[in-house]
């Protein structure tokens, strides 16, 4: 396993995404904690909208970035459940993994559309992977955070304590 695929999917420099969201009841994933901008919810479901919007660039689809920030996040109206989420949490990831295996395309370019106004980007698979693993790290960090304001960290898995 490269350590791409590793951090995507993996136990590298933090606990795995499925550590991280282990044991975790629709309850306090929808539990709003005062003075967090976000639910445990909408963080991972922001990780899985992004997530989407990589694959989708990398398989040479341009979906266009969203007109504000609010539009990665999920609507008032949003009724899927949180075991939905995370089971298209996990089928993205595992697609994200199997990208990282493939080797053969890491050099391939792929036209990343940037916010409006701004000039589409350019980048390999490898660097849109990369930066997937890196916007994860950043939100999965949120999660672990939320988590362990709201009494529930570390997972019946286990979890890094620190």
């Amino acid at each position: 396993m490269s350590e791409l695929e590793q951090v995507l999917s993996g136990d590298s420099a933090a606990a795995a995404p499925e550590v991280i969201l282990d044991g975790l009841a629709e309850e306090a994933a929808q539990q709003i904690i005062t003075g967090a901008p976000h639910t445990i919810f909408q963080e991972l479901w922001h990780l899985t909208f992004w997530q989407q919007v990589t694959l989708d660039w990398i398989a040479g689809v341009e979906t266009p970035f969203p007109a504000k920030a609010t539009d990665g996040f999920p609507a008032e109206n949003e009724h899927e459940s949180w075991d939905e989420l995370r089971q298209r949490f996990f089928a993205g990831n595992c697609k994200a993994a199997e990208a990282a295996r493939d080797e053969s395309r890491w050099e391939m370019l792929v036209r990343c559309p940037s916010r409006p106004g701004i000039p589409t980007r350019i980048m390999t698979v490898r660097e849109q992977l990369e930066s997937l693993a890196a916007h994860n790290a950043y939100h999965f960090g949120r999660i672990v955070l939320l988590r362990q304001l709201l009494g529930t960290w570390p997972p019946p898995a286990g979890g890094y304590s620190w």
